[in-house]
C-alpha cells in the first residue's frame, strides 16, 4: 500500500517540478546568467563567518595575549562582523584594546586615546574597506582583513535574500492578478489599493486602537480593516464588470484613481487632525509608533524575512486552490469560454466577483506588508506596480486572452522581474531608464503570447506533414 499511495504523490511532484522548468524556468535561468555576468565584481566579505576567520588569522599573526583593535563602520552588518571577531578572540583569551564603529576620524581618536592611557595595539582586525583607511594603514600594527575574491554580486546570499524580500509584495499582488488574467480580465487598481490598505491600517491604528500604545490585537484589527477595504474595492470592480458590462480596463482604471485619491485624502486628513488643521502638502507616510506594527515587514523567522514566508504561504495556498478545488476549474473555464462555461452550469458572475475580490485582497495584504516595512501607511506607495505585476504574470506564461496560466509560472515570473530590477540597480541604471526596460518587457511578453498559437499551429502542421505517408 505505501508504494501505491506514494507513487502518485511522487508523480505529482515530478509533474509540478517539470512544469516549473518547462513554463518559465528557462527564462529565469537566462535572466540569472545575464545578471550574474553583468555584476561580476571583486567581493569583500563582511559576514559572521568572515569575522570568525579574521579572529583566527589575528591569533596566527599575534598569539594571545595580544592587544587587538577592532575597526568597522557603524552599520548593522559591520557590527555583526565585529561581534564575530570579538567572540573568536575572547574564546582564545586575546584582550580587546578598543573598538571603533565609525569613520577614519574615529580610528585616529581611538588610537590617540589608547596611546594616552599607556596602552598598545598589537594588531588591527577589520575588513577590506576599512583596511584602506589612512589611520589604519599608518597605525604601525599588522592589519588583518578577510581576503577578497571575484563573484557575481547578484549571487551573493545577502543579495538573493534581499531580491526576494524586496519584491515579495509584487509577487503577492501577482497572485490575484493571475486569477483576473485567467478570466481574460485585467486589474489596473492594484497599486492604488495597496496604498489605500496601508493608509487605512495606519490611520485606524493611530486613531482607533491607541497608536504607539496599540495592542497586538488592535494592530491586527487595523490591518484586517485595510485588507477588507482593498477586497471591497476589488468587489466593486467585479460588480462593474459583471452587472454593468463595463470593460475591466475601464472599471479598474476608475478604481485606480478613486483608491489613490482616498488614500491621499485619509493621509492628509490625519495629518491635519494631528497638528491642528494647519498642515499643508501630502505626508510621506502615516506613522505608527507601535513596535509590533513593523514585525510583519521587518521581522524574520529562523533568518528568513517574514514577507518571504508570507509570500510562499500564499503561493502554496493559491496553487492548491487552483489545482485541487472546483473554484480553480471554474476560473479556467470562465477564461477559456465564458458562454460555454455558463451553459455547463458554471456560476460565471460569482466566479468573476470572487476573482476581483481576491485580487483586491491580495493587493491589500501587500499594502499591509509595505506599511509594516516602512512603519507607516504611504499614500503614494505602489505607483506603477500594476505594470510590474502584469509583466510578472505574462512573463510567467499566463495568456492575456484568458484560460491559460499557472500559479507556479507566476512565481517564476515575479522572480524574473525581481532579478531584472536588481540587476539594473546593481548596474547603476537610473529608475526612469528602468521604465523603458519594463515597458519593452511587457510588449515582448504580449507579442510572444499572441504569436504562440500561430507557432503551435504551424508546428502541428509540420508534424502532421512529416508523419503522413502517401497513399499507394
Amino acid at each position: 500500500m505505501p508504494e501505491e499511495t506514494g507513487q502518485p504523490v511522487r508523480g505529482r511532484m515530478r509533474r509540478l517540478l517539470s512544469g516549473l522548468v518547462d513554463l518559465a524556468g528557462r527564462r529565469l535561468s537566462v535572466v540569472v546568467l545575464l545578471s550574474s555576468a553583468a555584476t561580476w565584481r571583486e567581493q569583500n566579505p563582511i559576514t559572521k563567518r568572515a569575522g570568525a576567520a579574521v579572529a583566527r588569522q589575528v591569533l596566527e599573526v599575534c598569539p594571545a595575549p595580544c592587544e587587538v583593535l577592532v575597526v568597522v563602520r557603524d552599520t548593522a552588518v559591520d557590527r555583526a562582523f565585529a561581534a564575530a571577531i570579538e567572540r573568536g578572540l575572547a574564546d582564545a583569551g586575546a584582550p580587546i584594546a578598543g573598538r571603533v564603529f565609525g569613520q577614519p576620524r574615529d580610528v585616529r581618536l581611538e588610537l590617540e586615546r589608547i596611546a594616552r592611557t599607556g596602552g598598545s595595539v598589537d594588531a588591527i582586525a577589520t575588513h577590506r574597506i576599512a583596511s584602506e583607511w589612512g589611520p589604519v594603514r599608518s597605525a604601525g600594527a599588522p592589519v588583518v582583513a578577510p581576503g577578497s575574491y571575484y563573484w557575481p554580486t547578484f549571487l551573493t546570499p545577502r543579495n538573493l535574500l534581499n531580491v526576494v524580500n524586496q519584491n515579495a509584495d509584487i509577487a503577492i499582488i501577482a497572485l490575484g492578478m493571475t486569477l483576473v488574467i485567467l478570466t481574460a480580465g485585467i486589474d489596473l487598481s492594484v497599486g492604488s489599493l495597496l496604498a489605500l490598505a496601508g493608509v487605512i491600517a495606519a490611520v485606524t491604528a493611530q486613531e482607533w486602537f491607541g497608536g504607539a500604545a496599540a495592542s497586538p490585537a488592535g494592530l491586527l484589527a487595523a490591518m484586517l480593516l485595510g485588507v477588507a477595504a482593498a477586497a471591497l474595492g476589488g468587489l466593486l470592480s467585479g460588480t462593474m464588470v459583471t452587472a454593468f458590462r463595463v470593460p475591466p480596463f475601464v472599471a479598474t482604471l476608475g478604481l485606480m484613481m478613486l483608491a489613490r485619491g482616498l488614500a491621499l485624502i485619509l493621509a492628509v486628513g490625519h495629518q491635519r487632525r494631528l497638528v491642528g488643521g494647519g498642515a499643508e502638502g501630502t505626508p510621506e507616510a502615516v506613522r505608527v509608533g507601535a513596535p509590533a506594527f513593523a514585525w510583519l515587514g521587518n521581522g524574520s523567522v529562523f533568518g528568513v524575512p517574514n514577507p518571504i514566508l508570507l509570500m510562499l504561504l500564499l503561493f502554496v495556498a493559491a496553487h492548491l486552490l487552483m489545482t485541487r478545488t472546483m473554484f480553480g476549474r471554474y476560473v479556467y473555464a470562465v477564461g477559456g469560454n465564458p458562454e460555454a462555461a455558463r451553459l455547463s452550469g458554471v456560476p460565471v458572475t460569482a466566479v468573476l466577483l470572487a476573482v476581483y475580490c481576491l485580487c483586491g485582497a491580495f493587493a491589500g495584504l501587500a499594502g499591509i506588508v509595505d506599511a509594516s516595512r516602512f512603519e507607516g501607511g504611504r499614500p503614494n506607495a505602489g505607483e506603477l506596480y500594476e505594470l510590474q505585476v502584469i509583466a510578472a504574470v505574462v512573463v510567467g506564461g499566463a495568456s492575456l486572452a484568458g484560460g491559460r496560466g499557472r500559479i507556479s509560472g507566476t512565481l517564476i515570473g515575479a522572480m524574473i522581474i525581481a532579478v531584472i530590477q536588481n540587476g539594473l540597480n546593481i548596474a547603476g541604471v537610473a529608475s526612469y531608464e528602468q521604465k523603458v526596460v519594463f515597458g519593452a518587457l511587457i510588449l515582448a511578453a504580449v507579442l510572444l503570447d499572441r504569436l504562440q498559437p500561430k507557432i503551435a499551429s504551424r508546428r502541428a502542421r509540420m508534424i502532421r506533414g512529416s508523419t503522413s505517408t502517401p497513399v499507394q
